[in-house]
C-alpha cells in the first residue's frame, strides 16, 4: 500500500507539473498573438504620419529594442545603409520581432511573417518601404502594459536604376526568404558586420528603378 501511494504521489506530481507547462506555454502564445497585433497597431509605419500612440500588452516575457540595419546595394556595394532597430518581445519559445515594418512570430527556423513588410515590386521598378524605430532604447521584463508613442515622417527617394540587392538583418531569416522569393528575388546570406546576426540578401533580376522609403517612426516608450 505504502508503495502504490508513493507511486500515486509522484504521478500527481509529474501530472501538476505537466499541466503546468501546458498552462505557461499556451499563455505565451495567446501573448505572442496579442503581441503581434499591438506592435503592427502602435506602430504602422506605412499608414500613419505624425503623432501616434498604441500599448504593447503581455503577461510575461521581454520587450527589447535591439540592432538592426537594412542595406541597399548595387554592382559596385552598399549605396544606403539604414539603422533600422527593432522592437523584439520573447518569452520562453515564443518570439515576436518587428523589423523594418514587418512582423515576424515565432523563433528562427519556425517563424512565420504576421504582417509583410512595406515592399512592393513591378515590372521594372522596386519599391522598398524601412521603417526605423529611432535613437531610443529600452528593455522591460515580466508582464503588463507597455505605451509607445510614435512621431512618423516619410522620405522617399529614387535611386536610379540599376541591378540592386536589399539586405535585411534578421535572426529569423526564414520568413524574409520567403517573402522575397515570391516576389521573384533571388536569396543569399551573409553577417554584413560580424555581429552573429545574418542578412537576408535579396537580388532583384535584371534593370530596374529603385525607390526607398524610409519610415521614421521615433518610438518613445511612456511606461
Amino acid at each position: 500500500m505504502a508503495i502504490l501511494m508513493g507511486i500515486t504521489v509522484v504521478s500527481m506530481a509529474g501530472l501538476t507539473a505537466t499541466v503546468g507547462t501546458v498552462v505557461e506555454s499556451n499563455t505565451a502564445g495567446v501573448d505572442a498573438g496579442r503581441v503581434a497585433a499591438d506592435l503592427d497597431a502602435a506602430l504602422a509605419p506605412v499608414e500613419v504620419t505624425g503623432g501616434h500612440r498604441g500599448t504593447v500588452s503581455f503577461t510575461d516575457g521581454r520587450l527589447r529594442t535591439v540592432e538592426r540595419t537594412v542595406r541597399v546595394r548595387d554592382a559596385d556595394g552598399t549605396v544606403r545603409a539604414v539603422d533600422a532597430g527593432g522592437i523584439v518581445w520573447s518569452a520562453g519559445d515564443h518570439r515576436v520581432a518587428f523589423v523594418a515594418g514587418a512582423v515576424v512570430r515565432g523563433p528562427p527556423g519556425n517563424a512565420v511573417l504576421a504582417e509583410p513588410p512595406p515592399v512592393s515590386t513591378a515590372a521594372g521598378t522596386v519599391v522598398v518601404g524601412v521603417a526605423t524605430v529611432g535613437e531610443e532604447r529600452f528593455e522591460y521584463a515580466g508582464g503588463g502594459r507597455v505605451p509607445l508613442s510614435t512621431r512618423v515622417a516619410h522620405d522617399r527617394r529614387a535611386l536610379g536604376t540599376g541591378e540592386w540587392r536589399v539586405a535585411v538583418e534578421t535572426e529569423t531569416p526564414r520568413p524574409w526568404v520567403e517573402f522575397f522569393e515570391r516576389r521573384g528575388a533571388t536569396t543569399d546570406r551573409e553577417d554584413f558586420d560580424g555581429d552573429g546576426v545574418d542578412s537576408v540578401v535579396a537580388a532583384f533580376p535584371g534593370e530596374r528603378e529603385f525607390h526607398l522609403v524610409v519610415h521614421d517612426l521615433h518610438v518613445e516608450d511612456g511606461r
